[in-house]
């Protein structure tokens, strides 16, 4: 079964900056791509979404001038930088596209002083 595989998480202060980056042993480039987070005790929620060939973005409102999804086809990898991250955006992070490969383990994001 094929998986996505999140990494580049960590511990980090609050204003800091964590880039993720994801990739599959699948292609993805003709897929739009997706970064879900999931905080303990709450519901998996979109937070980024990027275009097949990366014109077009959306995010969660929260996140808004703080994250940039973006992706470089060529390495078939999608990434999120993150910036001046706050205590509320500790959570575990993946991506994903349906139809492409299976959920992975995501990648631990952790905002603390």
């Amino acid at each position: 079964q094929v998986q996505f595989v999140e990494s580049g998480g960590g511990l980090v202060q609050p204003g800091g900056s964590l880039r993720l980056s994801c990739t599959a042993s699948v292609s993805f480039r003709t897929n739009a791509m997706s970064w879900y987070r999931q905080a303990p005790g709450k519901e998996r929620e979109l937070v980024a979404v990027i275009g097949s060939i990366g014109g077009t973005t959306n995010y969660l409102d929260s996140v808004k001038g703080r994250f940039t999804i973006s992706r470089d086809n060529v390495k078939n990898t999608v990434y999120l930088q993150m910036n001046n991250l706050k205590v509320e955006d500790t959570a575990m992070y993946y991506c994903y596209s349906r139809g492409v490969a299976s959920w992975g383990q995501g990648t631990q994001v952790t905002v603390s002083s």
